[in-house]
């Protein structure tokens, strides 16, 4: 499964470091961040919920715009 995650409210590399291991901390997820384009991209060998997602990533302090 990949999903690509938009992300608002990071404006440094460390915002985008802090997303990343949040998401990196989900289990059995490979996260990577980009802070260019604002977006991370998810993969895990099962299906992980939007809702856990958004979750994570408003309780690392960030608000998620839209999950593709």
């Amino acid at each position: 499964m990949y999903k690509t995650i938009e992300i608002r409210g990071m404006v440094c590399g460390h915002c985008a470091a802090h997303i990343e291991r949040a998401l990196n901390g989900m289990q059995g997820v490979r996260a990577k961040v980009d802070l260019a384009t604002k977006t991370a991209v998810l993969e895990s060998a099962y299906e992980v919920p939007d809702e856990e997602i958004c979750a994570v990533v408003q309780d690392a302090g960030y608000e998620v715009i839209s999950i593709h």
